[in-house]
């Protein structure tokens, strides 16, 4: 399923991974890229060394193109957005910050870029930036997120910006990648459906946390605080929304997140730790290959537009 967008990135599908903090390595995303998609090395949780040694693991273990995700915030993020330009990866997508004074020595280079945005009013003064296109995440994301939904917020995007959407958020399988096209967007990311792949580097307890997690089985931490993050429940997540409701300062409630999303990526603390995942994490049951979850959700998207087509067709 190739388009305009598949060829400006180099990839079979039109599927990015996404930038998943101490998860998408340069190995994670090495497998996702010769899975037909575009593989991200997520920056965050990483150096700068650390980064240029994870995107060499990654081109020792594919010839396909790749990308990188950088988190703005980030104290580094000056020396990471040089060294994108200096290692020639050709895909740089960004969080947690604009990237405008980094555009003008990106485009330079060549390298497309494309942030992600949670509303409407960022991603047009992104578009007039020379932001390559966007990434259109909607709340039912894992991780940092907004408060639209995908299906309110995608369209609203494609519709006040030429360049291309890319849809984000609440997509694990074919039919939500149809509904995603089916609002104007070009490109679909997807991270919580790809925790529970044979490649993904996090721990066992964690994956296993997502296998059996229900729909209902997410919530938000620091809605209040205006920092939503979307997790699976734990013991962490029900001590730090009572603590915020009782009105907790921010120094107190990062006790309970200061380095939560290392143990349990490494360390497979399921009671303390942050298990980023979005709300799909019901449907995402099985432990596959990338390429098998990558491949079922584009090939098995056929029977959905044909059912689509026979039920508008007796209408």
């Amino acid at each position: 399923m190739r388009n305009k967008v598949t060829e400006i990135l180099g990839t079979e599908y039109p599927l990015i991974q996404g930038g998943m903090a101490n998860i998408a390595t340069g190995g994670f995303a090495a497998a996702v890229s010769n899975a037909g998609a575009l593989g991200l090395i997520a920056a965050g949780g990483m150096n700068t060394e650390e980064l240029k040694r994870n995107i060499q693991i990654c081109r020792q273990l594919t010839d396909k193109p790749f990308g990188v995700n950088i988190m703005l915030m980030r104290p580094e993020a000056d020396k990471m957005a040089q060294l994108v330009i200096d290692e020639g990866i050709p895909v740089v997508t960004t969080g947690a910050g604009n990237p405008a004074k980094f555009m003008p020595l990106w485009k330079e280079a060549g390298v497309k870029v494309i942030p992600v945005v949670p509303s409407v009013a960022l991603a047009a003064r992104l578009e007039r930036l020379g932001a390559d296109a966007v990434i259109v995440e909607g709340t039912e994301a894992g991780g940092h997120i907004g408060e639209l939904t995908t299906m309110a917020l995608v369209p609203q995007v494609v519709d006040a910006v030429k360049i291309p959407v890319i849809a984000a958020g609440g997509i694990a399988d074919s039919r939500q990648l149809v509904a995603a096209f089916a609002l104007g967007a070009q490109v679909v990311q997807v991270g919580t459906c790809l925790l529970v792949s044979e490649e993904c580097p996090i721990h066992e307890n964690y994956k296993n946390a997502v296998l059996n997690a229900k729909d209902t089985d997410t919530t938000v931490t620091g809605r209040i605080a205006g920092v939503p993050v979307r997790i699976i429940k734990n013991k962490m997540a029900r001590e730090y929304i009572k603590r915020e409701k009782e009105g907790a300062d921010k120094m107190e409630l990062e006790k309970y997140t200061l380095g939560s999303l290392r143990r349990a990526v490494f360390d497979g603390d399921v009671e303390t730790g942050s298990l980023m995942a979005g709300q799909v994490a019901g449907m995402c049951n099985s432990i596959r290959p990338v390429s098998e979850i990558i491949r079922d959700m584009f090939e098995k998207s056929a029977p959905v537009l044909e059912r689509l087509s026979a039920q508008f067709g007796r209408a």
